[in-house]
């Protein structure tokens, strides 16, 4: 171990990303200097990709227990949350922002790898996996090859493990030129006697490394994503993880079944800073301490240090503590799996994360300064609100003058980048493999069948990065509450929330301030909708050259469906009524249709009516159960003119026309440009057959929804009287082909 005259100083722990106090903190510690593994242990498990340094005083606002929830949020690798007869749902979200920016492919190949580990190391076998994806807008010189990369990673990864991609949502826009997002989910089923810790205890128990060998990629890969990207971020592919999903695969199976063995004290991913971060986690939690010989450790390239074996974030690897005198039973179900198993450690009583490298101690540092919630920095950056805040709440909207053809507006919505269909896309996924995919990609949320019940389980990633710009608190609160009507719209229940929170640097008090104000809305949200978070994710400096990302929580969100058929999102049949729950407001702030208007995105946004919202859930959920409802669409992006037209589309190879007149929904007399084009929070499209026309009124009544009569369905044809009249061949044109058109183009 080096002395305080011969270890790395203040200048080596700048160039790790620490700062002058956390080094001066590191010194006081450990009573000398570090030493340069030391120097690197702090660097990734002090990052904000590991630390949540700059985030975790805002997250402990959030609700994270109640409801169903079986663990509170943080306490294990991914939520768990109670379905009922024994089961439990394990769920998280998270982001692979900055490799997938360098390295489209990898990156986001692994990012699904990485949220597969975090729920099969629970013991949860995964069903399903969601994404949400924020790329440059249309035309921009990097989007095609974006996409490409991209797309092809999620579908790769997916595909050859065999777990369906169900839902999610794709977003282009200028604010995400230099610095996609790449947000990853994943929910998996677990009986709760069946579940597994990340912990690590018991003097004497062997410490484990099964699965892959590790090699150099990925070195700093969390350090990397706790800065900005920048020109020179090109030269960092090496902080870029590899992944194999065949490797993948075989490890969920011997994870799966070391788990049911009984013969595990605790078990975690080896994902941000590899190695260092699941030794010094797993002991923190079981207040013990780990040693680690290095040499051990399985590894595919030659002359590896003990540095770049701590630090590599190698994929598809485990850290596995085994009862003492259990380590046959490990050995052989990895042997039957054909991959690595090494006995590299043993737990201690010491509370130290400790590293020998052929006999030479290289790590030597108390387990809890590391980690999330022990010793590491925390902070509380300065805010302030941004002058344009204010501005764009008070552009007068009113001057704005309406479109004069309806119908060709409505068209071009339905071309628009952020409305048309995303089926390119999510064809290059299996979706229905497994055979339990009920509701696909492309609705209001995707629905699976849990295995041997007659449970389903909803699920949906929202977010308008739109709305979050122009208003942080309400459109957070607007991202929870459409995730929730989402699923609602399906006949679930929303059971509670994962998150991914997308955003710049944090040292900038403008970005702080949005930060702040986007986790106090949805904590509002969740805590009057009755839907907890159960973890989650913060990636923050998502800037680049161009400037910062639009502030992006996205919301992950499951629900459940007991015994009930789930509803879908398009018309079904002729000569059904089509009905509106919920209210239209007109306020046009925030929607395409305006920044078509004006050309840019602008206006005070409409605010969601949580108490209504509550209401349009227990309603949806109610006549769901009582097998009231043939299809509901929630009204979002393009506003009630879209919602209509979709309903209409949805159901691919096939169309059912619609002939409404929108005057029962608008006794107040918003003007007609609005009350299509507005994106009116709290409002769903429903279809129902005639005779269940009075118990939906007697349902809503007892809700207090406002529920109204439109029209019926039928024909070939979009009508609604008096504004538009739009045959269905053309509606359906813009909206199923544009993407693909634009892509290819």
């Amino acid at each position: 171990m080096g002395h305080a005259e011969s270890g790395p100083g203040l200048d080596h722990a700048l160039e790790h990303g620490l700062s002058a106090d956390e080094y001066k903190r590191i010194l006081e510690i450990l009573g000398r200097a570090p030493s340069w593994s030391e120097l690197g242990v702090f660097s990734v498990m002090w990052s904000e990709h590991c630390s949540y340094k700059n985030s975790i005083a805002q997250l402990k606002t959030l609700p994270r227990s109640g409801g169903r929830l079986l663990v509170e949020a943080g306490e294990e690798n991914a939520g768990l949350v109670d379905i009922g007869d024994g089961l439990a749902v394990a769920f998280k979200i998270e982001s692979h922002n900055h490799p997938s920016a360098v390295e489209p492919y990898q990156g986001a190949a692994t990012g699904v790898g990485g949220i597969m580990r975090d729920v099969f190391t629970m013991g949860a076998r995964p069903i399903c996996s969601l994404n949400s994806l924020r790329f440059p807008a249309i035309g921009h010189e990097t989007t095609t090859w974006l996409v490409d990369g991209i797309v092809r990673g999620i579908g790769d990864y997916g595909n050859c493990l065999g777990i369906p991609t169900v839902g999610g949502e794709v977003q282009f826009d200028a604010a995400y030129n230099g610095n996609p997002l790449v947000n990853a989910m994943t929910v998996g089923i677990v009986r709760h006697d069946a579940t597994a810790s990340a912990v690590a205890k018991g003097v004497g128990n062997p410490v484990f490394l099964v699965g892959a060998s590790t090699g150099r990629d990925g070195i700093h890969g969390a350090t990397f994503a706790s800065v900005e990207l920048s020109q020179e971020s090109e030269e960092k592919r090496s902080s870029v993880q590899v992944g194999d999903p065949f490797m993948e695969k075989l490890l969920l199976e011997a994870t799966l079944e070391m788990i049911q063995s009984g013969d595990l004290v605790g078990i975690q991913d080896m994902g941000a800073a590899g190695i260092t971060c699941s030794c010094s986690e797993m002991s923190a939690k079981g207040q013990a301490g780990i040693r680690i010989h290095i040499e051990r450790v399985p590894q595919r390239e030659s002359g590896m240090s003990a540095y770049d074996v701590l630090l590599s974030e190698s994929q598809e690897r485990m850290l596995v503590v085994v009862e003492k005198g259990r380590e046959d039973t490990v050995r052989r179900i990895c042997q039957r799996w054909d991959i690595h198993c090494a006995h590299i450690g043993e737990v201690t009583d010491t509370g130290r994360f400790q590293v020998l490298h052929h006999g030479q101690l290289e790590v030597d540092i108390p387990s809890q300064v590391l980690v999330l919630g022990g010793g590491a920095p925390v902070y509380i950056r300065e805010w302030a609100e941004p002058a344009s805040f204010l501005a764009e709440r008070a552009v007068d909207l009113s001057a704005v003058a309406p479109v004069e053809d309806l119908g060709e507006e409505l068209l071009a919505l339905l071309e628009h980048e952020n409305v048309c269909s995303r089926r390119w896309i999510y064809r290059q996924y299996d979706h229905m493999i497994g055979a339990s995919t009920e509701i696909r990609p492309g609705g209001d949320a995707g629905v699976v069948a849990v295995p041997g019940t007659a449970k389903r389980l909803a699920v949906t990633t929202d977010c308008n990065g739109r709305l979050v710009r122009l208003d942080p608190r309400q459109g957070a609160i607007s991202a929870v509450a459409e995730a929730a009507r989402n699923l609602a719209c399906t006949g679930a229940r929303p059971l509670a929330i994962t998150n991914c929170l997308n955003f710049g640097n944090p040292m900038d008090p403008e970005i702080y301030w949005q930060f702040r104000e986007a986790v106090a809305g949805m904590g509002e949200a969740c805590r009057v909708l009755d839907t907890p978070v159960t973890g989650g994710n913060v990636s923050f400096y998502n800037e680049s050259p161009h400037g910062a990302v639009h502030p992006t929580p996205v919301i992950g969100m499951v629900g459940l469906l007991e015994g009930v058929e789930p509803v879908p999102s398009a018309f079904r049949g002729p000569d059904e009524l089509v009905l509106a729950a919920g209210r239209a407001a007109g306020i046009l702030g925030g929607s395409l249709y305006l920044e078509r208007r004006v050309g840019r995105q602008t206006g005070a946004i409409p605010l969601p009516d949580l108490e209504l919202e509550k209401a349009l859930q227990a309603f949806l959920a109610s006549a769901a159960e009582e097998g009231l409802l043939r299809s509901a669409h929630d009204v979002s992006e393009g506003g009630l003119g879209v919602c209509l037209a979709e309903a209409c589309i949805l159901q691919e190879g096939r169309s059912m026309g619609c002939t409404v007149d929108l005057s029962p929904l608008n006794p107040q007399g918003i003007a007609a440009d609005r009350l299509l084009f507005a994106e009116t929070p709290g409002l769903v499209v429903l279809s129902a057959l005639p005779e269940h026309r009075d118990r939906l009124q007697a349902l809503a009544a007892e809700c207090g929804l406002p529920l109204c009569e439109l029209g019926s369905t039928g024909g070939e044809r979009l009508v609604v009287e008096d504004l538009l009249d739009l045959s269905l061949h053309e509606v359906a044109e813009r909206w199923w082909c544009t993407l693909e058109r634009r892509l290819e183009a």
